[in-house]
């Protein structure tokens, strides 16, 4: 019986080092795309803009402004509402270009680790 090379891998040991050299490619592309979101910024807005909320690609909020509009004493629910519904959006908007960068890397394979 004839001996198999390459360690029982399909193709042999060639197949494995590409695939080791494609994956540390993999690598280095979502370490530089993890280092453009983090300089990434998005802003999230609600009430026609009378608040806003900067995200950064860090999902920390970095900013925060609301209008003097917005500001009602009596009515202080409403402007908690607008924060809230800012700062979920621009949660959403940096995730999803968080989820766009790093699926153009790993070309949209599930579980991948990047």
């Amino acid at each position: 019986m004839a001996k198999r090379s390459g360690g029982g891998f399909p193709g042999g040991m060639g197949n494995m080092q590409n695939l080791m050299k494609q994956a540390q490619r993999m690598q280095r592309q979502a370490e530089e795309a993890q280092a453009e979101l983090e300089e990434a910024e998005v802003t999230g807005k609600a009430g026609g803009g009378a608040v806003e909320i900067t995200v950064s690609g860090k999902k920390e909020i970095t900013k925060v402004k609301i209008s003097e509009e917005a500001v009602d004493p009596d009515d202080v629910e409403t402007l908690e509402d607008l924060v809230m519904a800012a700062a979920n959006e621009a949660l959403r908007e940096i995730e999803k270009l968080s989820q766009e960068k790093m699926g153009s890397i790993t070309g949209g394979i599930p579980g991948m680790p990047f």
